[in-house]
């Protein structure tokens, strides 16, 4: 139940308190429509009263594995092709109305495929009255002597209710009354309008149970459609123009304090019978907007949304009047929807105005289902998305059903025939889906403070006292003018009271006689009126404590039979649950018996070609070995062949190297004869300074280090620098690593305006345009050789400094007693030639190379 605050529709104003308080799931049913023909093809089976099995058409494409696919969906209840609406109302709809009469919110709408029966399970069609027929008579039925009378409850324009004294009340029904009647808007209908009476017969009448009897009551009615996503009323009454006529105005959506939303502006019917408001229905559903598609005669264009409005107080101490509070007030209210079918243009070839109206009814739909998948993720992931209520009409007005209280009920229409399989999935996964969101059930009413059963004891106190009075022989109405005039003269007659002369004694004396007698007469009415009301207040109080007695007797009885019907519920669900797991076993005993008889086809199949392969196998491993005897000997032939004939080419090889042996041998006996002349002859002739031979260049070359060699000067590789860049005036980041050895050397970079640091930093870089790094490595003669690696500095769009390396000098330290480890072949070191390696000074050798660029990120 919603909690009351100050006459309107009652909810908790805090949506986050919702979320502490018991939910239950929305309520998901499923009706099956019976097929137009005979021999139209099915899709849909009833499995059970809770699945239903969907099969894919002869015409639909197979599935990867070449079969169809079918799948099962389960829902609260299942409503096959026989189901009549008597049944299907007191499972779905009952229970709300119950629920409206104890101040709890209710909301019930259809979904389907356009087709599918929404609107004749809404409605209903005479002999067959739908949901909303049945709803308003149960709700009659159970309040019909509790109504208070017209105009005492009267709604304000902020989705409120505001209570007036009986005067204001017979003031507001004579001005209506005095009201001319508006023409109405000519219906190009022909039909006339159905009956009440057509729609349910009186055997199919039903009422509600623990109806508070010491409440008066008032229902208001309002019938809106959503049509291209405006809000329009239905009941809205509009003087007709033939000449000029107007377009009905659309209607916009409020937030009430207690933040539930209401359409502004709609009118609200208060009507007394259920055959007035169904006249108010029809009333607007004349102006509800049909067309004829390919796929309907009458097809809904528009959402429609029908709205009872049960309005209740309490009574009075007395049991008499309505309690004039604002605060004891309670309005409830349930919405009964009738969605517009998806549909698809495809197939209904729709064009112009009817192409628009399905292309925003179905954004509509597509927007519900967004928003119960936004609720459903929200609920089970725990995440906090906003929920697009407002990209619609239709989710923004219910928006208070499923972020506060009460019961949302949604009832599937499905049509089997083969031709909507492919909408037919689609509901079923949205129907799916909508399962498992929840909503916060509804609290009970608080308890007024007045005592129970006011209205009883004032009506038997009103039913005793016309009896007494009737036994006295007076009138049985104790109100009537008639009892007062009979009881004044039942007193004695009061003597002529002029005074004519002024020595009278006895008038004076007679009137107080029998005003004394009058006196007495009172007193003993008062006396027997007084010991009466003790007696009938004996009588009540006695009659309170029987009544009470029963009333604790029913209670204990119902919680009895509460406590059966849940355990018979209970059985029933086990019973299904156990029903289902049998068929579901059953289906699964017959697909096992036939896998496993395909596997044993399969096996007696293998088995047979298992034992052909092994046949052949056996034939190829003798045929095998008889090729494996048959090449083993060819292969000990042709082996002793070839090792034959490798015999004969290394004997002629050997015979051929020899041959060339002794060639050179030959030549180099003759060049030793050469040398040994050309030398003899040397001596004889006087000594010339010659020029060191090739033999001794190349004997020189084998002690000498590779540095101090007279090779013709290298080309340099960066023109631009003579030796090194620290001779420039900028400023330069000298970097030497603490790890560097000191050499203690001649040659030492000498860098003028230099910042010496062991270890690069942004302040240092950003203060300098040069960038020098000392790096010491172990050179190929095992000398320490130390690199000079140069770069510019420059500054990143990041804020950061970076540097692009541009030249590279080295700088070698050699010994000069130490012999060079490269050697040239055919040379021989002579002491003249260590002498002179002696006296060489250390050379630097210079190079160059443009490096890539070291980024530094700001810190």
């Amino acid at each position: 139940m919603y909690r009351p605050g100050k006459c309107k529709t009652p909810r908790k104003p805090c949506i986050k308190k919702a979320s502490h308080a018991e939910k239950d799931p929305v309520g998901v049913y499923c009706r099956i429509r019976p097929l137009g023909a005979e021999n139209e093809e099915c899709c849909v089976e009833m499995i059970s009263n809770s699945t239903i099995q969907l099969h894919a058409p002869d015409g639909l494409k197979a599935n990867r594995n070449g079969e169809f696919k079918e799948t099962q969906y389960s829902f609260k209840k299942v409503f096959g092709v026989n189901t009549t609406q008597i049944e299907l109302f007191e499972e779905v709809a009952k229970p709300l109305v119950e629920d409206l009469i104890q101040c709890k919110n209710g909301l019930l709408f259809t979904y389907g495929v356009t087709g599918s029966g929404k609107t004749f399970t809404m409605t209903g069609s005479p002999g067959e009255g739908g949901l909303l027929p049945r709803s308003l008579d149960m709700l009659f039925n159970s309040i019909s002597p509790l109504q208070a009378k017209r105009f005492v409850f009267k709604p304000d324009d902020k989705n409120g209710i505001d209570i007036q004294n009986d005067i204001d009340a017979l003031l507001e029904r004579q001005k209506r009354d005095a009201q001319p009647t508006v023409p109405k808007t000519p219906s190009s209908r022909q039909k006339a309008d159905p009956e009440f009476a057509d729609m349910i017969s009186p055997q199919e009448a039903c009422k509600a149970e623990n109806v508070d009897e010491d409440c008066c009551y008032s229902i208001l009615v309002s019938y809106v459609e959503v049509y291209n996503n405006y809000i329009y009323d239905l009941l809205e009454d509009a003087t007709f123009d033939p000449i000029r006529p107007k377009a009905p105005q659309s209607k916009i959506l409020r937030e009430d304090q207690n933040h539930n939303m209401y359409v502004a502006g709609c009118t609200e019917v208060e009507v007394k019978s259920t055959e007035e408001a169904f006249e108010v229905f029809w009333k607007g559903q004349k102006k509800r907007r049909i067309a004829n598609t390919q796929l309907n005669r009458e097809s809904s264009r528009s959402h429609s949304v029908f709205t009872l409005k049960l309005v209740q107080a309490p009574l009075d101490a007395d049991g008499d009047h309505i309690l004039q509070d604002k605060n004891q007030v309670n309005v409830s209210q349930l919405c009964l929807v009738d969605l517009a079918g998806s549909e698809r243009t495809s197939r209904t070839r729709a064009e112009g105005s009817r192409l628009r109206e399905a292309g925003n009814i179905n954004q509509s739909l597509m927007t519900l289902r967004t928003c119960i998948e936004v609720l459903r993720e929200n609920q089970m992931c725990g995440t906090n998305k906003m929920v697009p209520y407002r990209d619609s009409k239709v989710t923004h007005l219910f928006k208070n059903y499923f972020d506060g209280e009460g019961k949302v009920k949604m009832i599937v229409c499905v049509n089997p025939k083969a031709d909507d399989y492919e909408e037919t999935m689609l509901v079923m996964r949205f129907a799916e889906m909508t399962q498992e969101v929840e909503v916060a059930r509804p609290v009970d009413r608080p308890i007024c403070g007045l005592a129970a059963g006011r209205r009883q004891r004032n009506q038997a106190f009103r039913d005793e006292l016309s009896r007494r009075l009737a036994d006295r022989g007076a009138p049985g109405n104790a109100d009537d003018p008639a009892l007062l005039n009979q009881l004044i003269e039942s007193f004695p007659p009061l003597p002529p009271c002029e005074l004519v002369d002024p020595g009278d004694d006895q008038t004076l004396p007679r009137l107080i006689e029998v005003l004394e007698r009058r006196h007495r007469i009172r007193q003993l009415m008062a006396e027997q009126f007084n010991k009466t009301a003790n007696m009938l207040n004996s009588m009540v109080q006695q009659f309170d404590g029987q009544l009470d007695m029963k009333e604790n007797l029913i209670q204990d009885q119902q919680s009895k039979l509460c406590e059966s019907d849940k355990v018979i519920i209970n059985q029933k669900t086990e019973i299904e649950r156990l029903e289902k797991k049998s068929k579901t076993l059953e289906y699964k005993i017959d697909i096992l018996q036939k896998t496993t008889n395909m596997y044993e086809n399969d096996k007696r199949s293998l088995e047979q070609e298992l034992e052909a392969r092994a046949q052949k196998l056996q034939q190829e491993l003798v045929e095998r070995r008889r090729m494996e005897q048959r090449m083993q000997g060819v292969v000990t032939d042709t082996k002793l062949k070839w090792e034959k004939e490798c015999v004969r080419r290394v004997n002629a090889k050997q015979l051929e190297m020899q041959n060339k042996l002794w060639v050179k041998d030959e030549k180099l006996k003759q060049l030793k004869a050469i040398v040994s002349e050309s030398s003899s002859s040397s001596i004889d002739r006087p000594q010339k300074p010659e020029r060191p031979s090739r033999d001794r260049d190349r004997h020189y070359g084998q002690k000498r280090s590779a540095s101090p060699s007279p090779l013709p000067p290298a080309r340099e590789i960066n023109p631009v620098h003579r030796r090194s860049h620290s001779a420039g005036g900028e400023k330069w980041v000298d970097h030497k690593p603490s790890s560097n050895v000191d050499l203690g050397t001649v040659m030492q970079p000498i860098i003028p305006n230099a910042i010496q640091v062991s270890s690069p930093s942004e302040k240092a870089l950003s203060k300098c345009h040069k960038y020098v790094l000392r790096h010491q490595e172990l050179a190929s003669d095992g000398e320490i050789a130390t690199k000079l690696i140069k770069g510019n500095v420059f500054r990143t769009r990041s804020g950061g400094q970076a540097v692009e390396f541009t030249d590279v000098e080295t700088l070698k330290h050699e010994c000069p007693s130490a012999p060079s480890r490269k050697r040239r072949s055919g040379s021989a070191e002579t002491p003249d030639n260590v002498e002179d390696q002696e006296n060489w000074a250390p050379v630097a050798s210079t190079s160059s190379a443009v490096g890539h660029q070291k980024r530094r990120k700001p810190q």
